[in-house]
């Protein structure tokens, strides 16, 4: 026979209702009180019926992660596995648990988070990119639905997000590079639809404006957050009858895929060509030249989106017409590794074979 909130209530010596209140961590039950209940429960072997709670309160206590990729695709950057673990870590530390859902197209995502909000499966949604005119967005704003976005918002006034300050850290990386002597500097971008494409390369112009350099268009290449991008990248770059000494990466895994490129072709890096990326994965350190990139906080970045979200779903003063738009941001550095630092005395020449 199942143990019932009754029986957890009487081994207590409380009410049924001050159970109830545990399981939804109300403010007004003392920790003491709290712990009791929560050990009691563990004993018996209580679990609650989050259906029928659900059918109660309304509440699935479940956020939705809408994926930007199909995720066999996602998952060989680890940067969103890292923004995935800070938003798990903060959500069942809050008594959340997690969808996941994807689509492998813009129509396809529009598809699968109208069945979870239509459908009642989830509380609220995190999206992990930012896109123009983004679909996605344009649906839970009209719905309005609780959502948070990694990234900026160029569509929605009212959309709570969190962000890095991608345009200072991108003229950081930039002027990085310029501080180290170096003056013909390319820039590795990632898809131009997105945000934070679009962000970063605003900071790396701005960076050389400032400095009185030339912003040239040859010296950009667009491409995915993945390896094989860097590796084309290199591969257009080193075609160029005169080629930049240093570049700004979009990405630590873009940056591998370039470092696999100049080491095929024998150039060295950083003497040969330069290079400061972003995100400051766990393999940055550990590659071959360690990469100098810029630390975005990613882990923070998904704990911070998940716990905005959770405090959104909370206070009923914030998911009604009197949204206020929330943009919190999660500071940057720049750390200083081996692949960016030595100044450019000459020309870069290929190498000898």
């Amino acid at each position: 026979m199942s143990v019932t909130i009754k029986d957890v209530a009487k081994r207590a010596g409380v009410s049924p209702s001050t159970v109830s209140r545990v399981l939804s961590n109300h403010p007004r039950i003392s920790h003491a009180t709290s712990e009791k209940v929560r050990a009691i429960m563990q004993d018996m072997g209580y679990h609650p019926n989050i259906m029928a709670k659900s059918l109660v309160s309304k509440t699935t206590q479940s956020l939705g992660v809408i994926l930007p990729k199909p995720a066999e695709e996602l998952f060989l950057n680890t940067f969103f596995m890292e923004l995935i673990r800070g938003i798990v870590a903060q959500a069942n530390r809050s008594g959340y648990d997690v969808v996941l859902s994807s689509g492998s197209s813009e129509q396809e995502e529009v598809d699968a988070v109208s069945r979870l909000v239509y459908g009642g499966r989830i509380d609220g949604a995190i999206l992990l990119y930012s896109r123009k005119n983004d679909p996605v967005v344009d649906f839970l704003s009209r719905n309005q639905f609780p959502a948070v976005l990694v990234g900026r918002s160029e569509q929605h006034s009212n959309m709570i997000t969190v962000d890095t300050d991608n345009i200072q850290a991108a003229a950081d990386a930039t002027r990085h590079l310029i501080q180290m002597g170096h003056r013909r500097i390319g820039f590795v971008s990632g898809p131009p639809e997105l945000v934070v494409s679009v962000d970063r390369m605003e900071g790396f112009k701005r960076a050389l404006q400032e400095a009185g350099l030339e912003y040239r268009k040859d010296w950009i290449v667009e491409g995915e957050f993945l390896q094989e991008s860097g590796y084309r990248a290199m591969s257009f770059f080193m075609n160029l009858p005169e080629r930049p000494t240093a570049l700004v990466v979009v990405d630590d895994m873009v940056s591998f895929g370039i470092l696999r490129g100049l080491y095929e072709l024998g150039y060295r890096v950083p003497e040969d060509v330069a290079i400061v990326s972003f995100n400051n994965i766990a393999l940055s350190e550990l590659s071959t030249p360690p990469l100098t990139s810029i630390d975005i906080g990613i882990y923070h970045l998904g704990y911070t989106a998940s716990q905005a979200l959770i405090q959104s779903i909370q206070d009923k003063n914030k998911v009604d017409e009197t949204i206020h738009y929330q943009r919190h941001i999660v500071p940057h550095r720049l750390v200083l590794r081996e692949s960016s630092m030595f100044s450019p005395s000459a020309p870069m020449s290929p190498p000898t074979l």
